[in-house]
């Protein structure tokens, strides 16, 4: 719905301008002006006294949802680096597109890139399209927004799938505004209904406590961002080859308001909880940040790496880049020990598809233990260093 002004009615008495939410309404010439930043809430219909602001029904041109073809997977790469999401995105992405009967494509973004290209095929990808301009090099909104939109607009996707990574989270809803269509976040599942074609994407909502399935039934694209480690990465086929399109890529004045002035990166131990096979993981039932050293102890004989609950970063006893559930990263490595973890479902939701789990925790009736593969009831104390000396003999 919008609003509109009767100018016949209108007496400049900016009773409306005072009510306004939005600051949407001005006075030009004793008469309202409704501007763009009008939602169409209706709280000036209400409040005019003379009845000179009324609501009309907007009509939108129906989308030829035929129109649109194909599977697109952003393929996010920093430094020259396709990040791992994407693998698991053009895995995903090829099972849809198999389904829908399309092809699956990659749009890549940077600067001399184009040889990310190879790799990109020889993970699932038909075609490839690529944008190069050193305009690209860093990421900034502006640019990737306007470029990946206007190749949108041009080849017209039926399906966008992003990573919900840093970047992801960021481009995603511009491209969203900027399409006219309906984004899904953080999805965890990702399925083609049989009967229309249309994709279901399912994510944690309420905190986790149940799973919603979205669609965007109307508009187009369809357009999903996924948690890294969720899906299952695509096979590797040296010498698999596709087609590349170059996208044309120009930027007037303005276009970009933002300018890259230095790239800080943080020093210390990098962590990559998406790539480990093996992950320690420690929760309140720790005591202390000490007890992280006898994670690490673990993690190093297996050569995995440690983790950590929410309510450990939030008591300050291990950095966030380490933490593991809806508010961190979700993970899916082959063995994942649950050691002090309670299992809220909130740490559920990130580490609930690993392949082996193994909890150690003193309450027997932890909840942990209901998903848990292995269960060991004691003090983990006593259990880790009773693990790492038979991993000696």
């Amino acid at each position: 719905m919008a609003v509109r002004v009767i100018k016949e009615k209108c007496k400049g008495c900016t009773k409306c301008v005072k009510n306004c939410p939005f600051s949407a309404i001005t006075i030009e010439n004793k008469i309202a002006e409704i501007g763009s930043s009008c939602t169409g809430c209706g709280v000036c219909v209400k409040n005019c006294p003379f009845g000179a602001i009324e609501k009309v029904e907007e009509k939108k041109a129906a989308v030829d949802l035929s129109s649109y073809k194909g599977v697109w997977v952003f393929a996010e790469q920093r430094g020259g680096k396709i990040m791992p999401v994407v693998i698991e995105l053009l895995g995903e992405g090829k099972k849809l597109a198999k389904e829908v009967g399309s092809e699956l494509c990659a749009v890549l973004c940077g600067k001399n890139v184009s040889g990310l290209a190879d790799e990109l095929f020889a993970y699932g990808a038909d075609k490839v399209y690529i944008a190069d301009n050193e305009e690209l090099e860093n990421y900034r909104t502006d640019a990737y927004s306007k470029v990946i939109f206007e190749a949108i607009t041009k080849y017209r996707p039926e399906i966008v799938l992003l990573g919900a990574t840093h970047i992801g989270r960021d481009l995603g809803p511009c491209l969203a505004v900027k399409c006219s269509t309906g984004l899904t976040a953080d999805c965890t599942k990702l399925e083609i209904d049989p009967d229309d074609k249309k994709i279901k994407q399912t994510r944690p909502a309420f905190g986790g406590n149940l799973m919603a399935t979205i669609v965007c039934p109307n508009n187009r694209p369809q357009m999903s961002t996924v948690r890294p480690g969720v899906m299952d990465k695509a096979s590797y086929e040296k010498g698999r080859r596709g087609k590349l399109v170059k996208l044309d890529v120009e930027f007037r004045k303005g276009d970009i308001r933002t300018k890259v002035i230095d790239i800080v990166k943080k020093s210390g131990d990098i962590v990559s909880l998406t790539d480990a096979d093996i992950i320690v993981a420690g929760g309140m039932g720790l005591g202390n940040q000490e007890g992280f050293k006898l994670l690490n102890r673990l993690a190093d004989k297996l050569g995995g790496t440690i983790a950590a609950s929410r309510a450990c970063v939030d008591a300050g006893w291990i950095d966030h880049s380490y933490q593991v559930g809806q508010t961190g990263t979700t993970v899916k490595p082959k063995i994942y020990f649950a050691c002090g973890i309670s299992g809220a479902i909130q740490h559920l939701a990130g580490m609930q598809n690993s392949d082996y789990i193994v909890a150690i925790n003193k309450n027997e009736n932890a909840p942990i233990f209901e998903v848990a593969d292995y269960g060991i009831v004691g003090d983990l104390y006593q259990v880790i260093p009773a693990i790492l000396e038979e991993l000696e003999v």
